[in-house]
């Protein structure tokens, strides 16, 4: 019989430094894996053979004691760092109070004060309303209910290469099929792919992308059947495209004057990790209703659906929330989150990453033929691989290199409908040097291909 651990409290300092000390799965990982497949469903899947004991910062270090810089943040969950200790402080002494009630039985302020921090930080000066959820895909959910309700209409667009969810209308949203459509159908109905902005794939300009998806609008679906548009200012899955100028301020004009609620999801894209709190910023677009998640609370599970009041009351008393919807050790962390964004000027954090790891990514860019593009904004930088001498997808490479960099202490996510693209979320907390050490990593990852 497996012997059951209680947890203990370890906040011994760990070195902000990459160390590697056994092979990469040490032998406490694969005991370990052996008791994962006993009983953990394959679908259930993960990128990487070791497992993960502790981390702080930009470190997480496995239970062998080898120590990875982290480029991928919890795919982009560790926004401030890893157990960043004013989350953790907030979150131990709501701990001490009270852990779970049901805003909807009994309230408490930790809700509305993370009410009031949505709607003081996200685009736009009118008066904003928000519900606290558990998820991303959750957010997505109920922002789609309440346009719904407050125009009366079904449809529901959504752009090509976007990433949504996993749940039953998330999937349907969510544009690639393999792994997290194929086989789980039937699909929610009333859901419409228009065709996105993609300056490296399509090569047009911001106007003329947005005339392509408008047609599409008008001419497949019908404004005046569409309840909503759901996009992502940087698209996160699908490869961490940025649209290029002009295209979102168009899609916005064009739901305005079509009475069609226009939805940033900004679950990846937002609370500080472009340099701005949300990405819809840097686009000069004023959201109907901002979606956050990921980021927002320091690795507790916490959502928010933020929008115009007048939206988001369309709802009747009892139509929206959910058992642990904002509950109070997540709110109390998500306080803490944005305390510690603004105390600390992390949004300069963001750009101070840009500055040192956009150049870099570009030099090897202009040293490998087998990198097509490198784009992003802030702490959300992506390069996408290519066979050398074409446009066509090299999921091939970012497999190749996301194996060596884990082998040599530097843990990367990749992205991208084709797989083929390599995204870098690092922590505002990580410094210059551990992200010019991962770089020479990727360097040599990418000469050994």
């Amino acid at each position: 019989m497996t012997e059951t651990l209680v947890p203990t409290v370890n906040r011994l300092p760990i070195a902000q430094e990459r160390r590697i000390v056994t092979p990469i799965p040490g032998p406490k990982s694969q005991a370990l894996q052996k008791r994962r497949l006993a009983v953990i469903p394959a679908g259930v899947s993960s990128a990487q053979p070791f497992f993960i004991e502790r981390a702080h910062g930009a470190i997480v270090v496995d239970v062998d004691g080898n120590q990875f810089i982290d480029l991928g943040a919890g795919i982009g969950v560790m926004t401030i760092g890893h157990t960043d200790d004013a989350v953790v402080a907030a979150a131990s002494a709501q701990l001490a109070e009270f852990t779970h009630v049901v805003f909807t039985v009994t309230p408490y302020e930790g809700y509305v004060r993370v009410a009031e921090l949505l709607a003081e930080h996200t685009p736009g000066d009118f008066p904003k309303k928000t519900v606290l959820l558990n998820s991303g895909a959750e957010a997505v959910e109920n922002a789609v209910k309440i346009a719904r309700k407050y125009t009366g209409r079904s449809g529901v667009a959504v752009l090509d290469h976007a990433y949504h969810g996993r749940t039953n209308l998330t999937m349907a949203m969510t544009h690639k099929a393999m792994p997290y459509k194929l086989g789980f159908g039937p699909f929610a109905s009333d859901v419409y792919h228009a065709p996105n902005s993609y300056p490296f794939r399509d090569g047009l300009s911001g106007t003329d992308a947005a005339a392509r998806t408008i047609a599409y609008l008008d001419k497949v679906v019908g404004a005046s059947d569409l309840a909503c548009l759901v996009v992502e200012p940087i698209q996160g899955e699908g490869g961490f495209v940025v649209p290029a100028d002009g295209y979102l301020p168009a899609l916005q004009e064009w739901c305005r004057a079509n009475g069609v609620v226009f939805i940033a999801d900004e679950i990846q894209s937002g609370m500080a990790r472009t340099g701005r709190y949300f990405a819809s910023e840097h686009s000069g677009i004023v959201p109907d209703v901002v979606l956050s998640a990921k980021g927002i609370a320091g690795g507790l599970p916490i959502a928010g659906v933020t929008g115009r009041a007048e939206i988001m009351d369309a709802s009747h008393p009892g139509g929206l929330g959910g058992t642990f919807a904002g509950n109070p050790v997540a709110a109390a962390a998500a306080i803490a989150v944005f305390h510690e964004i603004e105390s600390r000027g992390l949004l300069a954090e963001a750009e101070r990453i840009e500055a040192i790891l956009l150049p870099a990514l570009l030099g090897l860019k202009a040293r490998y033929d087998v990198i097509g593009d490198v784009r992003g904004r802030g702490a959300m930088l992506a390069m996408e691989l290519v066979l050398p001498g074409t446009s066509e997808p090299n999921p091939g490479a970012v497999a190749a290199i996301t194996a060596y960099a884990a082998q040599n202490g530097v843990l990367l996510l990749n992205a991208g409908t084709w797989g083929n693209v390599i995204r870098f979320l690092p922590s505002l907390a990580i410094s210059d040097d551990l992200l010019r050490e991962a770089i020479t990593v990727i360097d040599d990852a990418l000469a050994a291909l």
